[in-house]
């Protein structure tokens, strides 16, 4: 190793002025090519890992990476085949279709009755935690019934595939609110809080909005288990999700019923502030998976990862270049 500035001597008559590219390094390291250290824990770590990006769920080493190839063409022919269960069968019947092609779903706590229209009453609102743009669909397999759910951002692919309804935000608060109103004045709806996925036992700020509309609140832990394949991306084609998600050999979601909402964390009942009432859901659905807290965003992951505010762009299905995302940002700063 070569610290300092110093240069070893090369050859008689051989000085630093000889070679003007030597000025430029300061500091050289050798690494071992068989380094006798180990990967330093996730609780060991300064600070802990929250964002990430990649397809890989397991280490590169030379037999995973040997094993996903190998993998790849049987897995990728093996989504196909489940995302079409899901997509073309009775929603009654994809829970069994989803156990028979080898795709786990464990549902635990009591899901609350199917809203009746005719009955008059509204329809209940499920706060879920955000892990997979399926978290929709394999909420609707637990209850045995299609649920509507708005969507912040997502590919035409992925709607084109979604066997159930999904409804985009606009981002305009009474616009947005006024939509949700409409859904559950129809039945039942899902909604993500977060805005986001996060990949780590972690869990995002959650929006308010949701808990000014309604105190039929159910909160729902939703907790995906991918072996081989992450079914998100936060660079990528997002339109491929699904199908790395259906890729792994033996990919699990369990959905857990937490009861509905107790009307003294409701805002109207319970006069509670919307703030609270997500912060409430936030923290019962965190102690139920036994993950953490955080105040961070959908634009938080976003910067960090992509150098964007993760909005798709409709036509491609992919997240805009950082440079793209730039000049939008200081578009919108303009106006």
């Amino acid at each position: 190793m070569f610290a300092g500035g110093d240069v070893p001597d090369v050859g008689l008559g051989d000085r630093r002025s000889d070679y003007p590219f030597m000025s430029l390094c300061k500091e050289g390291y050798i690494v071992p090519r068989s380094p006798a250290v180990e990967a330093v824990p996730m609780d060991k770590l300064p600070r802990p890992v929250i964002f990430h990006d990649g397809r890989l769920a397991r280490r590169p080493t030379p037999l995973a990476a040997l094993l996903a190839v190998l993998w790849f063409p049987v897995g990728f022919a093996l989504a196909c085949v489940r995302i079409a269960a899901g997509a073309l069968l009775p929603m009654p019947w994809v829970y069994y279709a989803f156990w028979a092609l080898g795709v786990r779903v464990v549902v635990r706590g009591a899901p609350p009755p199917r809203a009746e229209r005719a009955a008059g009453r509204r329809g209940v609102l499920f706060a879920c935690s955000h892990r997979t743009l399926l978290d929709p669909i394999f909420l609707s397999a637990a209850l045995g019934r299609p649920v509507a759910a708005v969507t912040y951002s997502l590919s035409r692919l992925s709607e084109f595939l979604s066997p159930i309804r999904t409804v985009r935000l606009t981002r305009d608060r009474a616009a947005d609110a006024a939509m949700i109103g409409e859904l559950l004045d129809e039945g039942d709806l899902a909604i993500c809080p977060e805005g986001t996925t996060c990949r780590e036992p972690f869990l995002l700020r959650f929006s308010a909005l949701f808990a000014e509309l309604t105190d039929e609140v159910v909160p729902v832990a939703m907790e995906s288990r991918m072996g081989m394949f992450h079914g998100t991306t936060a660079r990528g084609w997002k339109g491929m999700d699904p199908f790395y998600f259906f890729m792994n050999p033996s990919p699990a979601y369990v959905v857990t019923f937490l009861g509905k909402l107790p009307p003294e964390h409701t805002c109207g009942a319970g006069g509670r502030s919307s703030h609270e009432v997500a912060n409430y859901i936030q923290r019962l659905i965190a102690a139920t998976l036994s993950y953490e807290c955080t105040s961070l965003t959908r634009k938080d992951k976003y910067r960090a990862l992509a150098g964007n505010d993760g909005v798709v762009d409709n036509a491609t299905g992919k997240l805009p270049s950082p440079a793209t995302a730039t000049a939008n940002n200081s578009k919108d700063k303009a106006c």
